[in-house]
């Protein structure tokens, strides 16, 4: 393992937006993965972004408004100093597992005016269709996100788990500034068809779970895993995925042992080298409720793995046992 010789200010995504090299996933901000206090999620935020994560993703759905809510406390002085991403499309109604999809045009102007109200801003920096709805054609989505550019609501216009053929057929009516996909150590079918479309079109990548929702970090507890806790909706955290993936994780250990930084930091240190490998502009946004994890996260972005140590990376995703998604059609590789 290498430090990089200077630590990375900025990465210029696609159209133009400019963000910080790593963000933050405001759905750590709401209840997800256990109870939180509002005010102690507050300060985990503030000191994120004091600390450079000036990239703040949130969703219309986390929390039922409460992530926006939350991240509106901070903005209310602090709005020029951060990009702010936000997302519509799954349905609030029910829970992980439970909820259906929204691409129509009505939809997307409905929500644009019910997040800009919960987050007291005039503009979102970037809006992404959260999941593409099967029953709208993304042209119909996109030319509505597009009108929204016009009208001065949105900045800039993503996608959270498009295919390839979707991103492609989306940036034919706009450009796109970003794809927003699970991608990580162990989630990696991006890599097939969405990852080289976006290189190709200037799109860049904001990888979402690139902790693997704590399990790559080494500290997740299954003893502690509860009904509340939306984790146990996911294929990968039932016991006899846990158990069978256990020798995955002990090698991410191993690595991160013998390179001297923490599991989360080698998982992130991954994606740097890949985005930095593919020539892909690229933002990740692991969350995070306490801010000792912020600052180990943000670290991340100012190490180099040595080729030997990503190599050994490289070959895991093969052998997972079990599904990244409870539902194969919300996610990319579900489609293609």
């Amino acid at each position: 393992m290498t430090s990089s010789p200077a630590i990375q200010t900025a990465v210029t995504l696609g159209d133009g937006l400019t963000v910080s090299p790593q963000g933050y996933g405001g759905m750590s901000l709401t209840p997800v993965y256990g109870p939180i206090d509002p005010d102690d999620a507050l300060r985990t935020l503030t000191h994120a972004v004091d600390s450079g994560l000036t990239f703040i993703d949130t969703a219309n759905v986390y929390g039922k408004g409460l992530s926006e809510r939350t991240i509106a406390r901070l903005i209310a002085t602090r709005r020029d100093e951060v990009q702010l991403a936000s997302k519509f499309g799954i349905l609030l109604g029910g829970g992980i597992g439970a909820r259906g999809i929204r691409g129509d045009r009505a939809y997307v102007f409905e929500q644009i005016d019910l997040s800009l109200a919960r987050l007291a801003t005039d503009h979102l920096d970037l809006y992404y269709q959260h999941r593409v709805d099967p029953d709208v054609p993304i042209e119909e989505t996109v030319g509505a996100l597009a009108e929204l550019v016009q009208a001065g609501k949105i900045r800039h216009i993503g996608l959270s788990e498009p295919t390839g053929d979707e991103l492609r057929r989306a940036a034919a009516i706009h450009p796109i500034a970003a794809v927003q996909s699970e991608w990580s150590i162990i989630s990696r079918d991006v890599e097939r068809h969405v990852v080289p479309t976006a290189i190709e079109l200037g799109v860049g990548f904001v990888p979402y779970s690139p902790l693997g929702r704590q399990w790559l970090t080494g500290r997740f507890d299954r003893s502690a895993l509860t009904d509340a806790d939306g984790r146990h909706k996911f294929p990968r955290f039932t016991p006899d995925a846990l158990a069978a993936n256990q020798p995955i994780l002990d090698e991410v250990i191993a690595v991160a042992r013998e390179a001297a930084v923490s599991p989360a930091q080698v998982a992130l240190a991954w994606l740097y080298d890949k985005g930095r490998t593919l020539g892909l502009a690229l933002s990740p946004i692991p969350g995070s409720r306490f801010t000792e994890r912020v600052d180990e996260n943000l670290a991340a972005a100012n190490i180099r793995l040595d080729a030997a140590h990503v190599a050994r990376l490289d070959a895991l995703a093969d052998r997972i046992v079990a599904a990244r998604s409870f539902n194969p059609q919300w996610v990319s590789a579900g489609r293609e």
